[in-house]
């Protein structure tokens, strides 16, 4: 990228570190661009919380954010505030704001035996707009549906420097552990591409596994590529969250790795 050239900022939004998922595809197509990433350490998990919650916590996150640093897009990196936050952050923004949606559609067109896994959180699993999906994209397959929290759990573990619990990860994706032509996993929810591998141990039967990140970054290109910036001169990648948490100067040594300069707390309401 020539040095002149602008640089758009995109935020990144997530209950946790599901979203670096996503972030990573973003990096990895737009090297150059700059990047700020939000979890919501403490209203975390987003599964186990009212829709009203989740769209107030969201809201005041993105807004204070964008007043420190005027964005130019906004990934909301979180399949279960997908659910409920776009058209409330679209009427407040005049920028794009871009959701994660499950992969139905490819993983319909992918597995060879109509038989396809959507392993999401509890909540992802329950809304319509899912209903919806299959019925417009995948009512020639049997759609198995695993709502799990414990797994979100197990990967922002991981993401912290912890052991994977792959004795929990198994007990938790039993169910599908006998299901032998279940040939391709829908990963719906931000957090599961981090444990892939471990998901692949215990169901091994799996020969295809959907991810949303890399299309959503072609989104992003698409929508921001070319276009007037807001911001100039921004240079440092920065993370933010919401509250202290134990783990945080061990995980502060890492953010370099992800691309980030910075950690900082800001608080909401």
């Amino acid at each position: 990228m020539d040095k002149k050239e602008k640089r758009p900022t995109v935020l990144f939004f997530d209950s946790g570190v599901g979203g670096f998922s996503v972030y990573r595809e973003a990096k990895k197509l737009l090297p150059n661009w700059h990047y700020l990433y939000c979890f919501d350490n403490a209203g975390f998990p987003y599964s186990e919380r009212e829709e009203e919650s989740i769209i107030h916590r969201t809201l005041a996150v993105c807004q204070l954010i964008n007043q420190r640093y005027p964005l130019d897009a906004i990934v909301i990196a979180c399949n279960t505030a997908s659910t409920v936050v776009l058209p409330p952050l679209r009427a407040a923004f005049d920028i794009p704001i871009i959701g994660t949606v499950p992969a139905i559609k490819p993983a319909s067109e992918m597995t060879k035996t109509k038989h396809i896994g959507l392993l999401a959180t509890k909540g992802t699993v329950k809304r319509h707009y899912v209903d919806d999906l299959i019925d417009k994209f995948a009512q020639d397959c049997i759609v198995e549906r695993l709502g799990t929290t414990k797994l979100v759990e197990i990967a922002e573990q991981k993401i912290r420097g912890h052991s994977v619990d792959l004795i929990g990860l198994k007990d938790e994706l039993s169910p599908w552990a006998d299901m032998a032509d279940l040939d391709t996993l829908v990963l719906g929810c931000t957090h599961f591409p981090l444990i892939k591998d471990e998901i692949q141990l215990c169901l091994p039967q799996i020969k295809y596994f959907m991810d949303p990140g890399a299309a959503i970054a072609k989104r992003i290109k698409y929508l921001l590529d070319g276009k007037s910036v807001r911001a100039q001169g921004e240079k440092h990648n920065q993370m933010f969250c919401t509250e202290h948490f134990p783990e945080e100067s061990q995980f502060k040594k890492a953010l370099h790795l992800w691309g980030f300069e910075s950690l900082d707390v800001i608080k909401i309401d």
